[in-house]
């Protein structure tokens, strides 16, 4: 079983480069969603090698070669790791798959349920369909993006913050439960 993780937005960025994306960010406590997303990605990472499966960690700008490495490796899946933002008052975390992408959205419903499962009170925003995003259209296997919480709201930044091992043990959880249901 071959998982090609992929933390969301740029790598942590140690040149000052002028363009470098940390993706969305908490300013009141210092939090950034690349940050988030790879510690995550990291641990999550540990946890799957644990139970025997073969894992890739990318963290990259370029979401084309993120998706070419993925499919060069020949992953069996891919998950991507986010953090949400929007207007302070949306909260909850979501599982985003491509559009007819079944085993997507099998994947992305095992993930969902590890999350919401850890997180009593956590907000079930669904699974949702999208077509518009490169990491899920440009994937030859299935492929989910995991928004795990706002950032910028005060309840899901504190689960951000303080509870990434649970985030990383769960996307583990929901992976597994993927791969013992084929």
């Amino acid at each position: 079983m071959k998982v090609f993780l992929n933390p969301g937005h740029d790598e942590l960025d140690l040149k000052g480069t002028p363009d470098y994306d940390p993706g969305a960010c908490n300013e009141f406590l210092d939090l950034y969603e690349n940050e988030i997303a790879l510690a995550v990605g990291q641990l999550a990472g540990k946890y799957l090698t644990a139970a025997g499966c073969e894992v890739k960690l990318l963290q990259s700008e370029s979401l084309s070669g993120i998706c070419r490495a993925a499919n060069a490796w020949k992953a069996d899946i891919f998950v991507s790791i986010h953090c949400n933002a929007f207007n302070g008052a949306a909260h909850g975390v979501e599982t985003l798959t491509y559009p007819d992408d079944i085993e997507g959205r099998r994947l992305a419903e095992c993930i969902q349920y590890q999350i919401l499962d850890t997180f009593e009170g956590l907000t079930n925003r669904g699974v949702k369909e999208r077509e518009n995003l490169a990491v899920l259209r440009g994937t030859d296997m299935p492929a989910v993006l995991v928004e795990l919480a706002f950032i910028d709201h005060a309840g899901d930044v504190l689960l951000l913050r303080d509870r990434q091992d649970d985030f990383a043990r769960a996307i583990a959880r929901g992976i597994t439960d993927y791969f013992s249901g084929r």
